[in-house]
């Protein structure tokens, strides 16, 4: 899923398209605020994050005043309207990486086959690591074959309870160095699935 086309002609974005999703996920909480606290989260530089905030404005997705940037109704309509969700889950060895970001993302399990395209997907935007889970025939499995309900059981309720995942979900894990990598991480490779 492309959310922000590279311009034609001039620099390339030092930023990617997981950026763009998290700026607007980093806002959804409501609150206003600025360029610098929000380039830090997101983990780009404050050039970029301008450019960020500027195409964002430019769509109406959010608003810039002198107390600080906040997302508009349209924007959390927007955010509220693509198939992610951040999740919280502590997935242990599963996934390489000192810091980890979990994600659900909703009705694509048919695209994921052996969980090394969402690894190859978040190991090029800077993860150790990105691990993948799904449920196939009823077992809740790290593709193509690590069963969870039986090495992990703990896990495996966690998440069928608590997160509510379906056979027709995948839960992306991403694992890096710092968090913005784990988060770039799982964003990348759950663009990657539409």
């Amino acid at each position: 899923m492309k959310i922000i086309d590279e311009p034609q002609y001039g620099p390339m974005f030092r930023f990617s398209d997981a950026n763009v999703y998290w700026t607007l996920h980093t806002l959804s909480d409501g609150r206003r605020i600025g360029r610098k606290r929000l380039s830090e989260a997101v983990g780009v530089g404050e050039g970029s994050m301008r450019r960020i905030i500027d195409t964002l404005r430019d769509w109406g997705l959010i608003s810039v005043k002198q107390t600080g940037i906040m997302i508009t109704k349209a924007g959390r309509s927007y955010l509220d309207q693509m198939p992610i969700r951040v999740i919280n889950l502590d997935v242990g060895d599963s996934v390489v990486g000192e810091y980890t970001q979990s994600l659900l993302v909703m009705g694509v399990s048919d695209k994921v086959f052996n969980g090394m395209q969402q690894r190859d997907a978040g190991i090029k935007a800077g993860a150790t690591g990105c691990t993948t889970l799904v449920i196939r025939d009823g077992r809740l499995l790290i593709p193509p074959d690590w069963n969870v309900d039986e090495e992990n059981p703990h896990l495996a309720k966690e998440i069928r309870e608590d997160v509510g995942m379906t056979e027709s979900d995948v839960i992306i894990v991403g694992g890096g160095k710092t968090m913005p990598l784990a988060i770039e991480a799982a964003v990348t490779a759950a663009l990657e699935l539409f």
